[in-house]
């Protein structure tokens, strides 16, 4: 694993677009692929809080986090759909739990069963659900907290 690079946005892109696509198909996506590729360029790589994880030359996922409020967020966790079952979904979270020596929260959508079981697997509770109104796809989500104390188990 290692810090993305503006060079990284391509293969970035390509994971979160196919992986939301197969996990998420449910949830319409609210821009074009050119612009989800613009935004990770021109935002969420240059925030400098994005992880790739590599299966050898090829990037395989990507996590990306946030500091506000007193807590880390999870913002994104994608992994590429032809790397499923092989742990790197949970090496990029050990790695933002890790940083984060903090709470940790995210958000996904209710449907989304395999990342609820995901994280709770990983020690989330989840604590608010919600009706779909405060995203964009308005599908409802649930957000998910894990305590500090259980990422000080680490």
């Amino acid at each position: 694993m290692r810090r993305a690079t503006l060079e990284d946005v391509g293969a970035i892109s390509d994971v979160y677009l196919r992986s939301r696509q197969t996990i998420a198909a449910y949830a319409p996506l609210m821009h074009s692929d050119e612009e989800v590729r613009q935004w990770i360029a021109e935002f969420l790589v240059p925030s400098g809080e994005v992880t790739v994880a590599l299966d050898g030359d090829r990037i395989a996922g990507m996590s990306a986090m946030s500091r506000a409020y007193g807590v880390v967020w999870l913002d994104q966790l994608y992994v590429s759909p032809s790397s499923f079952g092989l742990g790197i979904g949970s090496r990029l979270l050990a790695d933002v739990i890790d940083r984060a020596l903090t709470v940790v929260q995210l958000y996904t959508f209710v449907q989304n069963t395999r990342a609820r079981a995901f994280y709770e697997r990983h020690g989330f509770e989840a604590i608010e659900y919600g009706d779909g109104k405060n995203n964009e796809e308005g599908c409802p989500d649930v957000l998910y907290r894990l305590p500090y104390r259980d990422a000080c188990k680490r």
